[in-house]
C-alpha cells in the first residue's frame, strides 16, 4: 500500500467506556487503513463497535490509545478548532436518521455546512445548493421542508449535505438503515456514483446487499476487524 495514498490509518487503536458493570474495550487494537478512491464497507451487527470506530475516523469522537492518520496528519496534535477545520474541509457525514434541521428548508440545511466553511465566499452558497441538488436530481425541492419529503428523499438531501463542501472522504453511518429495497439500491448508487467520481466512501452498515456495491469488505466482531470479506469486487450499476 502507497502510503501517500492512504487517506485513513488506524494503528492499535483502542477505545473503552465505563458503564455499571465496569469497562468496556469497545475497539481493541484496530489497524486499519483505506486508500483514496477505495469504496469500503465495514460490516457488523449492533455492539460490535463499527458506530463507535466510524465516530472516531470522522473525528467525532477520540481513541483511547493508539494512532490515528487521516490525510497523512496525526490528528492527536490537532486542537479542537483544528479537529472542526479538518473535518469540515476533508470529511462528509452521511447518517442513518438524515438528521435533517426539521424547521429549515432543503436550501437552508445545505447552507449550515456552508457558514462553518471558511473556504466558501457567502455569494457563491446559492450556485454550490443548485450543483449539489441537481446532482441528486431534487432541484425543485429547494423550498421543501423535511418533512415532505419521502425518506429517500431526504436521504439524498442529507447526501447533498455531505458533498456541498466538496470533501475527499464520504463517511456513511448504515445509510441505508430507513429505507426501504428500491430507495436503498437509489442511494447506493448514487454513492457508487460519487466514489466513481473521485470520492473515498467509507460505509459502516449490518446490510450484505450494501457491502455488496464496495470495493472491499471488512467484518468487525466484538472490537476488532476480523476479516476481509470480499474485495476487487464492484456492484455493477
Amino acid at each position: 500500500m502507497s502510503m501517500s495514498n492512504c487517506v485513513i490509518e488506524l494503528k492499535g487503536l483502542n477505545r473503552s467506556f465505563i458503564n455499571g458493570a465496569g469497562e468496556n474495550h469497545v475497539l481493541k487494537q484496530i489497524d486499519f487503513s483505506v486508500n483514496s478512491g477505495d469504496m469500503v464497507a465495514i460490516l457488523g451487527q449492533s455492539g460490535s463497535g463499527k458506530s463507535t470506530l466510524l465516530s472516531i475516523m470522522g473525528l467525532l469522537d477520540k481513541a483511547d490509545s493508539g494512532q490515528y492518520l487521516l490525510c497523512g496528519q496525526d490528528v492527536s496534535t490537532l486542537s479542537t478548532y483544528q479537529l472542526s477545520q479538518l473535518r469540515n474541509g476533508h470529511i462528509g457525514w452521511v447518517f442513518q436518521n438524515f438528521n435533517l434541521i426539521a424547521d429549515m428548508t432543503v436550501t437552508e440545511n445545505l447552507t449550515v455546512p456552508l457558514r462553518f466553511n471558511q473556504s466558501v465566499n457567502r455569494v457563491d452558497y446559492e450556485a454550490k445548493i443548485d450543483e449539489v441538488l441537481s446532482k441528486i436530481g431534487l432541484d425543485d425541492k429547494k423550498s421543501f421542508f423535511p418533512a415532505e419529503l419521502s425518506g429517500g428523499q431526504q436521504q439524498r438531501v442529507a447526501i447533498a449535505r455531505a458533498l456541498i463542501c466538496q470533501p475527499d472522504i464520504i463517511l456513511c453511518d448504515e445509510p441505508t438503515g430507513n429505507l426501504d429495497s428500491a430507495n436503498s439500491d437509489n442511494v447506493m448508487e448514487l454513492l457508487s456514483g460519487l466514489n466513481q467520481e473521485g470520492r473515498t466512501v467509507l460505509i459502516i452498515t449490518h446490510d450484505p446487499a450494501v457491502a455488496a456495491y464496495c470495493h472491499k469488505a471488512y467484518k468487525i466482531c466484538d472490537g476488532e476487524i476480523q476479516a476481509i470479506l470480499q474485495q476487487g469486487f464492484k456492484h455493477a450499476v
